[in-house]
């Protein structure tokens, strides 16, 4: 698939376009500057591009076992396997684990932080393995490997059965899976049977020690030979704390006194030298440990060119290449022809490895930008002397023709990663100035314009009429009132303050002459009182007040003509929209560009993904998936009940479409259950409980009564009006039917 093009589609076309659905702007000065900031790219800056470098080879398992350092017995786990279990070929190894194996070896714990696809677990794994092998003890826990996540610890409980079933009739080291998603069944066998390896994650771990029902895992793990701390650089502040404590407390619940530890990180620390980052390494994770720093060895990943050496290569050569492969001819698709080229070259030294200064010692690049002024296609372009967009071209095809080719088992040569930053809408914020003056704008938040003289307020604008409304606060101060800025959903007010909205026209100016006034307000406003209108004593408050309001926000007569509206907004001062009392929040009335939110965000950034990954037929079935990571697991659980409640709502409307476009003439409520039923188009398992082989004609007609009953309930409540009024109008507000 090109990466690029899924890009494209999912956040310059779908997400800008979802984006900009939920704000409807009438002035066209503000609209021609909303929509060259989102052109521009200010919610979805230009993606950043990595190439992930190669890493040194440090031999085979094969080597490691001929030279005692692995047992024997290795050669036939940590191989590369058919589905059958017949052994392929030996192991290859980077460097990087081959130091950790030496390391745990000969004792010490140690720190490993390696980029992403180094195969850090392997370095834990192969280590503990061997010392299993070694010295056999049946019914003992040798090793204790502690996850942030389940999800985590579920994925190396897959990797350790394609190294530990695979060609074995008995697994030759066990290890056993103990998280709180483990039916109890599961767990009674580890405590009965314990494992070689337990995985697990901290929160677990420490009710293993403190519920009684667990001791004998506590009492199976005395002399416990390794604790093993997956993503290291998840446990800091407050949690971090509570991890020492507990990695304290495992060390003396198991009476470990040759405990060796092992932590694994991608990122640890960033900044400065090579030097520097291994001391603030080993300082954190000593005092993670509790042991000290001396006895901690800090192993980083070792990299290596691919492309040969060459800074000076030749600029014509660079440029024939750019401007042939730019223009559309073929890339060379063997690894000698392709890493034999200059422009290959140039983006490993660009986007992949660079020399530190003072070690030479070969160092990551950073992600660059692959297009803008400071882009990589710039750079290109500065060293050709070719355009731009023909360097982003040729760019762009080698990284996809390099990413395909294989380097060796299980790694592409010229893998690179796609970073996309997705920045939530912001405000637009506008000086208070008269029709047709220039007003500042700008959706960077600021209290004054450039000049102090002015002051600023975010805009939101009629979700009808697209009339914009500066939201502000009122207060009284030196016996004058003022207006200041406040977001659209603060309504924490101090004492003395009132929140609200200042409305600047002028061709539907709100009127002062009280006959005007009372055309102008809702019905249910006015009544009659000795044959003459007047406004009803509760609505008094909520009528709108003409004033002028100076640049400085304070009320002045020489100030710009504007109406007060108190909030909550009742109705629109241009479009005459009126809303119901009950409706007390203005959200749903008035909408700026920061109206998404995130988990309507990331919903409508995943299905658009899925969308393309699924048409793309060319992708194996199984690689047309999405994951999708987060803070923690409340937020997890949001956006997953998120996600399913957007797609149970779009295959509803999918399905009412579908049925009232079937019958010209409309349907009736009791007709349209029937036809929605069968529009969706489900088979049985999908919405009765039970297994597929129970299925009978009497169960599945009991079972679609009831969902059809449900079905009814669901119309209904999409029909109501108000409901998902943001981030899903009403499907007769998007004018697909009428009832």
């Amino acid at each position: 698939m090109d990466v690029f093009q899924l890009r494209q589609r999912v956040v310059l076309d779908d997400y800008a376009r979802y984006v900009q659905s939920f704000v409807t702007i009438r002035d066209a000065d503000i609209r021609r500057r909303v929509e060259a900031e989102l052109h521009a790219g200010r919610l979805w800056p230009e993606a950043l591009v990595q190439l992930n470098p190669a890493f040194a080879s440090g031999g085979s398992v094969d080597s490691l076992v001929e030279e005692g350092l692995l047992h024997p017995a290795a050669r036939a786990i940590f191989a590369r396997k058919a589905e059958d279990g017949r052994r392929l070929a030996s192991l290859q190894l980077f460097r990087h684990q081959v130091e950790a194996i030496r390391t745990a070896r000969s004792g010490r714990s140690f720190v490993l932080t390696s980029g992403t696809g180094s195969g850090k677990s392997l370095s834990y794994i192969a280590p503990i393995v061997d010392d299993v092998l070694r010295a056999p003890t049946p019914g003992r826990v040798r090793a204790i490997v502690v996850y942030p996540m389940n999800a985590l610890a579920n994925s190396q409980e897959e990797e350790l059965k394609k190294f530990l079933d695979r060609g074995f009739a008995e697994r030759p080291v066990t290890f056993a899976r103990y998280t709180g998603q483990e039916k109890e069944s599961a767990r009674k066998k580890a405590q009965t049977s314990p494992p070689d390896i337990l995985l697990t994650n901290f929160a677990m771990l420490e009710l293993i020690l403190t519920r009684p029902a667990e001791h004998p895992i506590v009492r199976a793990a005395e002399g416990l030979r390794f604790l093993v701390l997956d993503e290291l650089h998840t446990y800091r502040g407050r949690q971090g704390a509570d991890v020492a404590l507990l990695i304290r407390r495992v060390r003396e619940a198991c009476r470990a006194r040759d405990l060796r530890f092992i932590g694994t990180s991608a990122t640890m620390a960033t900044g400065g030298t090579w030097d520097d980052q291994r001391l603030e390494i080993s300082r954190v994770a000593s005092t993670l440990f509790g042991i000290r720093s001396e006895d901690l060895e800090v192993i980083g990943e070792t990299l290596e060119r691919a492309t040969p050496d060459s800074h000076g290569e030749s600029r014509d050569r660079l440029r024939a290449e750019v401007e042939r492969i730019g223009r559309g001819e073929a890339v060379p698709t063997s690894r000698a022809d392709f890493l034999g080229t200059a422009l290959a070259s140039w983006i490993e030294r660009t986007l992949g490895i660079a020399e530190e200064e003072g070690s030479g010692r070969l160092v990551r690049r950073k992600p660059r930008a692959l297009g803008g002024d400071d882009g990589v296609a710039r750079e290109l372009a500065q060293a050709t002397g070719l355009d731009d967009a023909l360097c982003r071209d040729a760019l762009q095809r080698m990284l996809l023709v390099g990413g395909s080719i294989e380097d060796i088992p299980g790694r592409r040569l010229f893998a690179f990663r796609l970073h996309q930053f997705v920045a939530k809408g912001e405000t637009v914020f506008a000086t208070l100035d008269p029709p047709g003056a220039a007003r500042h704008l700008t959706l960077d938040a600021q209290s004054l314009s450039p000049d102090r003289l002015r002051a600023l307020y975010g805009l939101a604008f009629c979700r009808v009429c697209g009339q914009e409304y500066y939201v502000v606060r009122r207060e009284a101060a030196d016996g004058r009132d003022r207006f200041l800025q406040r977001e659209l959903r603060d309504l924490g007010l101090e004492a003395g303050q009132e929140a609200g909205f200042l409305y600047v026209t002028d061709d539907e100016p709100w009127p002062e002459a009280k006959d005007e006034v009372f055309d102008r307000l809702p019905e249910d406003w006015v009544e009659e009182k000795n044959n003459r209108r007047v406004v009803r004593r509760d609505a008094l408050p909520r009528v709108p007040q003409n004033l002028r309001v100076g640049a400085d926000g304070t009320v002045s007569v020489d100030g710009v003509a504007c109406t007060w509206l108190p909030a909550p907004m009742r109705f629109c001062l241009r479009c005459g929209i009126e809303y119901d009392a009950t409706q007390q929040g203005d959200f749903g009335k008035l909408s700026t560009l920061a109206t998404e939110g995130r988990s309507t965000a990331t919903t409508v950034l995943a299905l658009s993904t899925l969308s393309a990954l699924a048409a793309d037929q060319a992708m194996d079935l199984e690689a047309r998936k999405l994951l999708s990571f987060t803070d923690n697991r409340q937020d997890a659980s949001l956006q997953a009940g998120h996600f399913n409640d957007f797609v149970m709502v779009t295959r509803l409307r999918t399905a009412i479409f579908r049925a009232v476009n079937e019958q010209a003439e409309g349907l009736r409520f009791e007709q349209l259950r029937q036809r929605v039923f069968d529009a969706l188009a489900l088979r049985p398992h999908e919405y009765a409980q039970r297994a597929e082989g129970e299925f009978t004609a009497e169960v599945v007609e009991d079972a679609a009564l009831a969902l059809r009953e449900v079905l009814g309930y669901l119309l209904l409540q999409d029909l109501r009006s108000g409901w998902r009024v943001v981030t899903q109008p009403r499907t007769m507000r998007a004018a697909t039917h009428q009832v």
